[in-house]
């Protein structure tokens, strides 16, 4: 296992796109938030009364960075769909076989390094949310709502796996990264409005709205609770319904992988 995230890391050391990604991820998630903590960004303009740095109080912090998180993950899928296909254009992942490695263990480092990236971007927003919980509220009110860091991670590996998996699927990075953002932006929004026009809220569990509804705009949970209106289903079926797309895309993955030509 080591020693298969050790060549996946080799690859992307030096790949100056590697880090002109995280390094975007890295950077803009805190810039955005500090702008809203501090003020910078209110609801009703500089005289208005700032509800959104509220959440970054240890109660709510978790919640409210990993809404933000759930945004700017994209970079990171974005980087897993193009170093996945870039093993096709480089056919590296020939050479890995060459080499003496199997396809399913070129697959299964594939998976490490989504691992590698989910378990970053939790660790990242864990450090982020001590910075901005410390600052705005009293450390004896820590840890909070830390259950939402494991939604944040559940998002995480949901939105990086699903990038693999469409990597494996095109082999070109710009029909990829396009079917990403067609599938996130448009085709699953109006799906899930019409299952859920349908069929109440079964357009909740879709692939990557599973892992959306975990960490919802925190701003429209708080209206909802002054508003006293129905509370939003149970987070387990979420994290269920998550775990569920995850395996289905390491299955269909697989089946691709082992079966397609190289």
């Amino acid at each position: 296992m080591n020693k298969l995230l050790a060549i996946e890391w080799m690859k992307v050391k030096r790949y100056r796109t590697f880090w002109i990604m995280t390094g975007m991820f890295a950077l803009l998630l805190p810039m955005w938030n500090y702008g809203i903590a501090s003020g910078v960004l209110q609801l009703f303009g500089k005289t208005g009364i700032d509800v959104i740095s509220k959440a970054y109080a240890f109660s709510n912090v978790w919640n409210n960075l990993g809404f933000w998180t759930s945004i700017f993950v994209v970079f990171i899928s974005i980087l897993t769909i193009i170093i996945t296909t870039n093993e096709y254009v480089f056919r590296t992942n020939r050479q890995n076989v060459i080499d003496g490695y199997s396809r399913e263990q070129y697959y299964h480092a594939k998976w490490l390094m989504v691992l590698a990236f989910t378990i970053f971007t939790t660790v990242y927003v864990f450090i982020l949310g001590l910075i901005f919980g410390a600052t705005n509220d009293s450390f004896s009110n820590f840890p909070g709502k830390i259950e939402n860091l494991f939604y944040v991670f559940v998002l995480s590996l949901n939105y990086y796996s699903f990038g693999l998996l469409l990597g494996i699927l095109f082999k070109r990075s710009g029909i990829a990264i396009g079917i990403f953002f067609l599938y996130n932006m448009i085709i699953e929004s109006l799906l899930k409005s019409l299952l859920n026009w349908k069929l109440n809220t079964v357009g909740n569990y879709l692939p990557l709205q599973a892992s959306d509804e975990l960490l919802p705009f925190p701003v429209l949970e708080l209206v909802k609770s002054l508003a006293q209106m129905e509370k939003a289903p149970p987070a387990y079926g979420y994290i269920i319904a998550s775990f569920a797309w995850i395996i289905i895309y390491y299955i269909i993955g697989r089946m691709r992988l082992l079966k397609s030509d190289w």
